[in-house]
């Protein structure tokens, strides 16, 4: 299939292969397939479903799988691990009034996240092109991410995080894999203000969601889910929303199955952000006549952005899926977490801002009885060990968690006891009785 650049504010277009991260008039640029050329749904979904019994590295990948609507990357060029082969799993209890619920654990990734899905195609396409260096900006995931594939691809990686908002699982992925890290005095938007402007200035790859690329890896989170469904999708997908990549990218992954024939229905967004770190959210709340960047601050460091570069690719994910955008507390955030993580979905705290979310949107009757969720989670419990420690030992309060004490039914403290085998059945049989 043919593709092209295209800005998603003026309508201009630019060859593919030109390296460029925006049109000449600013805004952002979307991979645009030729439709006109494209298979029919009923040949995209024999192809896809075929390739699920090979062997071939692209088709172990659950991103280059579908890679007619990815990319058509040479297999010399192609960097993956495999990623992408996440579960789907129905989680028990369904909430009253849902018919099903899902989680798309996205944290099953190499490096434990769903940026894995978006590096993969950015990295190919990097080394594709031929590139001298990659360099993004980072909350965590993306440096982790981006420093696994740059290793694989042995390229020169430099990651760029803010100075004590990083959870150290992720900087510790980031360290071992061997990027260049520089801790900032600032915060994630004053990174990625600095990593835009350095990337023309001194010819380096930028690999953040503002890369077009990426996002064309992180579309096949709807194309996966809608085939572990039965080539199907729920009423409502849950997204937590930082920098807004996954919501541009899901967006465009819908936009492009309808115009394929693959779905005739959509299904509607829901982007969950922290209350703290909300910027999308206030600007829906305004219909998004005007959006204002606000200084962040969240126990959720995935997404504790002020500034999402997506706004804009954002915005059309919405209005196309009739989508919509609630905002949750941190103390809301955890215990989400905990119940997630008590039926063994282990998630880090972003990713339960998907189910908060969901039940405020219940609580407010925006989500009906008689409907279906998916929530994706998009990183895994070790990616941030000393919050789940926290909330584990109660200690949210240290934190500077606002409610705290709502949370002291989610303890679960390790006790020390004798090391004698009467003692420790004694305690076994205290708390069985």
């Amino acid at each position: 299939m043919k593709r092209q650049l295209k800005c998603v504010e003026c309508g201009s277009t630019y060859p593919l292969e030109e390296k460029r991260l925006r049109c000449d008039c600013g805004g952002l640029l979307d991979v645009q397939l030729d439709m006109d050329g494209a298979p029919s749904a009923a040949e995209l979904a024999t192809t896809f479903e075929t390739r699920l019994s090979s062997l071939l590295p692209q088709d172990l990948s659950g991103v280059w799988r579908y890679r007619e609507l990815v990319l058509e990357v040479c297999p010399e060029d192609l960097v993956t691990f495999p990623e992408g082969r996440t579960n789907l799993y129905e989680l028990d209890p369904v909430p009253p009034g849902l018919t099903a619920l899902w989680a798309k654990h996205e944290g099953e990734n190499p490096t434990g996240s769903f940026k894995d899905r978006g590096m993969t195609a950015a990295v190919s396409w990097a080394r594709h092109q031929g590139a001298r260096a990659l360099i993004c900006a980072s909350t965590g995931n993306t440096s982790a991410s981006l420093a696994a594939y740059g290793a694989r691809a042995h390229l020169p990686v430099f990651v760029l995080i803010p100075d004590g908002k990083i959870a150290q699982g992720k900087l510790a992925q980031a360290l071992a894999y061997g990027a260049h890290t520089l801790q900032i005095e600032g915060s994630f938007d004053d990174a990625m203000h600095a990593v835009e402007e350095m990337a023309t200035t001194h010819n380096l790859t930028v690999v953040n969601s503002l890369n077009p690329f990426r996002l064309e890896g992180q579309k096949t989170i709807i194309l996966d889910s809608f085939f572990q469904l039965g080539q199907m999708l729920p009423d409502w997908i849950v997204v937590p929303g930082g920098n807004l990549g996954n919501t541009s990218a899901f967006g465009k992954a819908l936009i492009e199955m309808k115009a394929l024939g693959l779905i005739d229905r959509v299904p509607r967004l829901a982007v969950i952000q922290a209350e703290g770190a909300s910027p999308f959210a206030r600007a829906a709340q305004r219909d998004f006549r005007h959006f204002e960047s606000m200084k962040p601050e969240t126990i959720a460091t995935a997404i504790r952005i002020g500034n999402p570069v997506n706004y804009t690719k954002a915005v059309r994910a919405i209005r196309f899926t009739d989508g919509v955008v609630t905002s949750v507390t941190d103390a809301e955030i955890l215990q989400a977490k905990h119940d997630l993580d008590r039926q063994a979905i282990g998630c880090e705290p972003a990713s339960a801002a998907t189910l908060a979310g969901l039940r405020r949107l219940m609580r407010e009757q925006i989500v009906h009885a008689g409907e279906s969720a998916l929530l994706i989670i998009t990183g895994n419990l070790l990616k941030d060990p000393d919050t789940t420690i926290a909330l584990a030992t109660g200690q949210t309060a240290a934190l500077g968690v606002s409610g705290s004490a709502a949370l002291d039914a989610c303890v679960n403290e390790p006790r020390r006891v004798p090391s004698t085998p009467e003692a420790i059945a004694r305690i076994i049989e205290e708390t069985l009785a």
